[in-house]
Parts: C-alpha cells; sequence; structure tokens
C-alpha cells in the first residue's frame, strides 16, 4: 500500500498549457524549482522563447486549444507525462442581447473542449501517480451579470468535468484551481486604463485589500501536484473574494 502524501517533482515531466505567461509561467517556475522537467504550451512562438529562455530552456510546444490537432501534436514524441496543466483560456466577454453566440461559446470550447483534447492527448503517456490540474474561476460562484454569462457557465462546467474525471481516471487525481481577481495579462483585454480600473475597484471589495499574484496561483497548483491525498477538489484562492 502506497502511503506517502507528498509526490516528488524532482525529475518528474510537468506539461503545462498556458506556459508562457501569468498562471501557467508561475506553476512552471514554481515546479521547475523543485526539480521538475517542464514543457510549457502556448499560442504564441514568441511568448514561448522567451519564457523557456526565462527558465533556462526549458522546452516549449505552440498550441491552441481550440485546435484539436495542434493540442494532440504537443504530446507526439514524448516518452511520459507525470502532470498536467491546464491554466490556458482567454476572457471572451459580451452581453446575450448584444453578442453573437457563436462568439461566446467560444469560452466554452477554450475551457472545456481544449482541455478534453489535452487530457485525451495525454493519457496514455500518464503513471498511476500521475495528476491532472485544470482552471476554473471565482464566476462559477459570483456572476458578476456582466457579459460573463457564458465565461461562468464554462468554469462551472470544469469543476463537474474534473470531479467526475477523478472517478473516470482513478488513480490519476483531477484537481481545479479557481482563481479570483489576479494580476496577470488576462486584463489586458480592456485596455490599460479599464485594466487599472477593474483591478483597483477589485483590489478594494477585498478583505485583504488587494488581488492576487501569479506567483501565488502557482504555488497553489503545485500544491495540488504534490499532494497525493487531493482529489476531485475545487481549490479558491480569491482572496476570499467568492464572500464579498
Amino acid at each position: 500500500m502506497n502511503t506517502a502524501t507528498q509526490t516528488s517533482l524532482d525529475g518528474a515531466h510537468v506539461v503545462v498549457f498556458g506556459g508562457s505567461t501569468g498562471i501557467g509561467f508561475a506553476t512552471a517556475q514554481a515546479a521547475k524549482a523543485l526539480g521538475a522537467e517542464v514543457t510549457l504550451v502556448g499560442r504564441t512562438r514568441a511568448r514561448l522563447d522567451a519564457a523557456g529562455s526565462a527558465l533556462g530552456g526549458a522546452a516549449t510546444a505552440v498550441a491552441d486549444m481550440m485546435d484539436r490537432g495542434s493540442v494532440e501534436a504537443v504530446f507526439a514524441g514524448m516518452a511520459r507525462v507525470d502532470h498536467l496543466v491546464i491554466t490556458a483560456g482567454s476572457l471572451r466577454t459580451g452581453k446575450l442581447a448584444d453578442t453573437d453566440p457563436d462568439v461566446l461559446l467560444a469560452a466554452l470550447s477554450e475551457r472545456i473542449a481544449g482541455p478534453l483534447y489535452a487530457i485525451k492527448a495525454a493519457l496514455h503517456l500518464m503513471p498511476p501517480t500521475g495528476s491532472i490540474v485544470l482552471t476554473g474561476g471565482q464566476l462559477s460562484d459570483r456572476p458578476s451579470g456582466n457579459g460573463t454569462s457564458v465565461i461562468a457557465a464554462a468554469v462551472r462546467g470544469v469543476e463537474a468535468f474534473a470531479r467526475s474525471l477523478a472517478l473516470e481516471l482513478q488513480p490519476i487525481r483531477v484537481n481545479v484551481v479557481s482563481p479570483g481577481y489576479v494580476d496577470t495579462p488576462l486584463f489586458d483585454a480592456f485596455g490599460a486604463e479599464g485594466r487599472a480600473a477593474i483591478l483597483e475597484q477589485a483590489a478594494r471589495a477585498l478583505p485583504g485589500g488587494r488581488i492576487g499574484r501569479a506567483d501565488e496561483l502557482g504555488d497553489a497548483i503545485v500544491f495540488l501536484l504534490r499532494n497525493a491525498y487531493v482529489n476531485a477538489e475545487v481549490l479558491h484562492i480569491d482572496g476570499g473574494g467568492r464572500f464579498v
């Protein structure tokens, strides 16, 4: 009987989708610091090259979560995937009354179909001690009504998806990290002034008076990779935001 409660990352292969920036890059940094071999996956070659260099020459692969072929190609030639982390996902907003439904539904493709493609492609490379971490979000618990209805549905779906997969894929563990407001490039879509206003307002509302940092989310994800008894869990790292 395996009684270990901590899974060593020393020598483990961790594949991070969304690994070129933000939470994904912070996760790769934290995993590498514990001895892991990391592969960064993202949509933009230039960003991947910069991130790979910053990590001392980490492996990189270009893929779009909405393109099944490119996702599957990431795993071609790999011998082993100990841990799969998926933080990729853009912020697609728009109110249903004035937005094309197909545009809104892209959020479901990114956050449900994309991870499904990646998990399916990685499964045959994963040992029984392997784990998967998906990314949900605070909107699952606190929908805003500001054009984020489909994203809210998508991140709630991620939680149900992970819990069911934890049973289906056992003993491989499947968990979700659910971030609140975090200072990452995700908010760049709102422009410099809009980004600053959104994050400042969020910080004022939180009990700690500040938003999160990418490294704090990276540490949380590494905890989910390492703790062998955490399974089918949704870990909220939101500064208490879902309660205010």
